[in-house]
């Protein structure tokens, strides 16, 4: 997937790409170890008379992440199957991909916004984020979760399952109140096993499976880690009516979303969706 016609670069390099892209743009930010422990080096590049986000697997001879660099390769190399098949806003575009002495720089449109997650000894904080993300008017937060929601539509009728899905994925402008989703790489295609244990994420977004060796990940998974984001945006995280804000009918559905048993779920995404927008 070579880059576009308006990428101001070559479409292949022999160069790191903190080299490469500082030669005719201009680096303004790096998201590194500092502020995520995945191995990823992501850049904010300005060059060509507009922004961009490129996305890299990290130093190959970086022997601190978690992941091996070819993992964090092969990682990327999903996020790009998965956007072949994405068409939605709010989404970052992938514009194509560069091969780097550090493996591919997937190049994305630079978003404007906050992340929505923050640490945990600061989410009670009402200036941060997540709390001004929560505190929304109830129709602004309909609208992102809709989004999101959608997202998963396209994404589970490909037959993509959510994994690692939480809130360190969502990124909200609240200048012109517009949600984008990002950072896919370990969706998986189809069903499958969970042969770790505990899964990648976050407990307040997870699944009974995704904690459990041999348990199905498939669908229903992604319907429960959309439901646990109602409860924790549009309640406190709990189940409880008393602290959901929104309608009964959307309470009754995200305790189906919820359910701790599979069967019990929404059998798919579309759905879950049908029964959000009645």
């Amino acid at each position: 997937m070579p880059p576009e016609a308006d990428w101001p670069f070559d479409a292949r390099t022999n160069l790191a790409p903190s080299d490469y892209l500082s030669r005719p743009g201009q680096v303004f930010a790096r998201f590194d170890a500092r502020t995520q422990d995945s191995g990823n080096i992501s850049f904010g590049l300005e060059a060509g008379g507009r922004r961009w986000f490129v996305k890299t697997a990290g130093d190959p001879d970086d022997p601190k992440p978690y992941l091996s660099h070819a993992e964090r390769v092969t990682l990327l190399e999903n996020a790009q199957r998965i956007a072949s098949v994405l068409d939605h806003p709010a989404t970052p575009r992938l514009h194509g991909v560069v091969p780097s002495a550090w493996g591919p720089m997937l190049v994305y449109d630079w978003v404007e916004g906050e992340l929505v997650r923050t640490a945990p000894e600061r989410r009670d904080d009402p200036a941060s984020p997540f709390q001004r993300f929560r505190r929304l008017p109830l129709a602004a937060l309909e609208k992102a979760i809709d989004a999101v929601i959608q997202i998963h539509v396209q994404l589970c009728g490909q037959g993509w399952v959510a994994c690692d899905f939480y809130d360190g994925c969502w990124m909200y402008d609240f200048e012109s109140g517009a949600l984008h989703l990002f950072d896919r790489d370990s969706y998986h295609l189809g069903p499958f096993t969970n042969e770790m244990g505990r899964l990648f994420g976050s407990d307040r977004f997870m699944v009974p499976e995704e904690f459990e060796k041999g348990a199905l990940i498939d669908e229903r998974t992604t319907v429960f880690n959309l439901g646990r984001a109602m409860s924790v945006f549009l309640g406190d995280g709990t189940l409880e009516r008393s602290a959901f804000r929104g309608s009964d009918a959307q309470h009754a559905l995200m305790l189906r979303a919820c359910a701790p048993e599979p069967e019990a779920r929404f059998h798919s995404v579309a759905d879950l969706a049908r029964a959000w927008r009645g």
